[in-house]
């Protein structure tokens, strides 16, 4: 069962240093399971008592419209974070609100591609969405999550989140929270995992330049 906490486990050390890379200490799906302090930055509407547990009362039909409203130009990458964290954790209970998510936050990196104008922001965006959906799949075994997968499977077809997130920092390159990010994407992401320490690295070289991100280092430490 996936569990969404601090690994302590010595099965846990004794993996990590087969693997000769450095992992984050959160356990679980990591763009979903750990919420990231935004403080009153805005967001969408969340009960706040569980990581899992949005408003029951939130209408999913509104889900994309919100989303989009709250990520301008002007929003942090971390609040953009936790406002995506929602929204794939609110879509993940209607297979057609989790496609129009996806379908929209990629139709705009396409849209600005074909502009001249790639932008990272959006790269990113597209990143989150894309691989949170994929890592629906691992909270399969949770009661509260119980057929969400089934519901998101297939909605991403075979795009690819730490591409995006490449391509997003090849336009800011120099951007510690954008590494922040990376990180938090490639330590969900099998194929890219090794990447992970550093992304990781830069992020934790650039948190005085960044009150948020310094508040959510336990993400890549």
């Amino acid at each position: 069962m996936v569990r969404c906490g601090i690994d302590t486990s010595l099965t846990a050390l004794f993996v990590v240093f087969a693997l000769m890379i450095a992992t984050p200490a959160l356990a679980g799906p990591p763009l979903l399971c750990h919420p990231f302090e935004i403080g009153t930055a805005r967001s969408l509407p969340w009960d706040g008592t569980q990581w899992w547990r949005g408003r029951p009362d939130y209408k999913l039909t509104n889900l994309v419209a919100d989303t989009e409203a709250l990520l301008t130009s002007s929003t942090p990458i971390i609040v953009r974070m936790e406002t995506l964290r929602r929204a794939v954790l609110y879509a993940s209970q209607d297979r057609a609100v989790a496609t129009r998510l996806f379908v929209t936050t990629m139709d705009r990196v396409q849209n600005l591609r074909k502009s001249g104008h790639p932008d990272a922001l959006t790269l990113f965006d597209a990143a989150y969405v894309t691989t949170a959906l994929q890592q629906v799949r691992a909270l399969g075994d949770m009661s509260e999550f119980r057929g969400r997968w089934q519901i998101v499977d297939g909605v991403v077809g075979d795009a690819n989140g730490y591409a995006l997130i490449e391509e997003s920092l090849k336009l800011r390159p120099d951007d510690p929270t954008l590494e922040f990010a990376a990180a938090v994407i490639a330590a969900g992401d099998k194929a890219h995992r090794s990447a992970y320490d550093k992304h990781a690295r830069k992020a934790r070289a650039g948190a005085n330049e960044d009150a948020l991100l310094a508040r959510n280092l336990d993400h890549v430490s």
